[in-house]
């Protein structure tokens, strides 16, 4: 970051005399007002809950423009990557800065590869579980637990443990998943396969079993590796600023990651898309495309409680750039599948072109997000609805552990402590 020429002023309207604040700019986005002496000059605080105007770090990982709906990786405009590269590719982008060669992306993917497999140990730590867990509270039991078994790579201050630790939980993250699927199913854990990709190893490990494997359809597969490339950053959002905090105490990188999966974890996080198939189920339950108009309209009803999902968004306050791609992954998998005449991606459409023409929706910004379509594209492959979740961290994994390095490196970095404005009881004493 640099610094500007321009400073903020700061005056008080009690007399107190003004002070000046530097301003840092970035290489794109708002320039920042570093309060970070506000405090010991003023002896007060600002306040915004929600962290609604607050930079909290400086990162150089994604970089998002709401207003006009731009998501770029390092730079590059998200869909260029979920068109011309792999789920691999972005993997070693967002963690190195730049997109690998040929032969750094044949020595990443074998690294990846071959760390794919978790302790054996962990099967038995799994089985703790009850069957009907849900798969969430599973993955960050799992997640945690991996500290218990790679003690070799926790040195945070160690670069190369940094890496190390990063590969592990790109690579297990799938296993992990599959495995927590396969427990809820009943049926036993299918073990990775060294010559599928990435994303198609996922898909093995998921629907194979020991009676019948399971042949990667290369449509589904590209698919679900698009998903992965959209979810794989998405800057300082809620699970990410977890890591971080959690990070920022010095605990060790599979705990802070386990942080994020739990945060992840919430409906008005990761689990949006989860949210957002169940509200077209019940539209679909309660009498399908003749009901669509009368939804949107108790919608519009602040008294009625029904809430619109999938559409709208913190940040984006245009057409969030990856529902454009999910839109189109979403009917070729339809397609491919032979599901071009779901009654679900029908509501979707008619839920869409309302939304996109109704005043209501279009002065609220109220466009369609990623998770409309993904759900979609989800349940059409197999995926169960209560792992919907489970697929977005694997694929924010990625940005989890790449932002926490980042953070670790950062010279200024500090472990975090957030202020508050106290609104409880002055000083008592108790009386007895």
């Amino acid at each position: 970051m640099k610094l500007s020429d321009n400073k903020a002023t700061l005056s008080f309207t009690d007399g107190s005399p003004a002070i000046e604040l530097p301003i840092y700019q970035g290489t794109i986005g708002p320039d920042v007002i570093d309060i970070r002496k506000l405090y010991g000059q003023t002896g007060m605080f600002t306040y915004d809950p929600g962290f609604l105007s607050t930079a909290a770090t400086a990162s150089g990982i994604t970089y998002i423009d709401g207003d006009k709906g731009e998501l770029l990786y390092r730079g590059y405009p998200i869909e260029q990557l979920a068109v011309n590269c792999d789920y691999l590719d972005t993997c070693y982008l967002i963690l190195n800065g730049d997109l690998p060669n040929v032969e750094q992306k044949k020595e990443f993917d074998t690294q990846v590869t071959r760390h794919t497999m978790v302790n054996e140990q962990m099967n038995f730590f799994l089985r703790g579980f009850r069957r009907d867990a849900h798969p969430m509270a599973v993955l960050t039991g799992l997640v945690g637990a991996l500290s218990a078994f790679y003690h070799d790579s926790t040195d945070i201050t160690n670069p190369q443990h940094r890496y190390i630790s990063a590969i592990r939980l790109i690579a297990k993250m799938p296993t992990l998943v599959s495995m927590a699927y396969k427990y809820s199913r009943g049926e036993p854990t299918i073990f990775p396969k060294n010559d599928l990709s990435y994303t198609g190893n996922f898909l093995r490990m998921m629907f194979a079993n020991p009676c019948e494997d399971y042949q990667v359809n290369e449509v589904v597969e590209r698919a679900l590796d698009r998903i992965f490339i959209l979810h794989a950053d998405h800057e300082q959002n809620a699970s990410t600023s977890t890591v971080r905090l959690c990070g920022s105490s010095g605990t060790n990188p599979f705990a802070a990651i386990a942080s994020g999966v739990a945060c992840l974890w919430g409906p008005a996080h990761g689990g949006a898309n989860e949210a957002c198939l169940h509200m077209l189920e019940q539209i679909q339950a309660n009498g399908g495309l003749a009901t669509v108009g009368k939804f949107m309209e108790q919608v519009k009803d602040k008294n009625s409680g029904v809430r619109l999902m999938g559409f709208g968004h913190r940040v984006y306050k245009n057409y969030d750039p990856r529902a454009k791609l999910m839109q189109e992954t979403c009917k070729e998998v339809l397609s491919a599948l032979g599901l071009e005449n779901d009654p679900l991606l029908k509501l979707a459409m008619a839920l869409e072109k309302i939304a996109l023409e109704d005043d209501y929706f279009v002065q609220r910004k109220l466009y369609p997000n990623v998770d409309f379509y993904s759900g979609i594209v989800q349940r059409a492959i197999g995926i169960p609805t209560s792992l919907f979740t489970g697929i977005f961290a694997l694929a924010r994994t990625t940005g989890w552990i790449a932002q926490w390095a980042e953070m670790i490196a950062d010279p200024e970095y500090k472990i975090g402590r957030p202020r508050q404005l106290y609104t409880g009881e002055t000083v008592r004493q108790v009386k007895r």
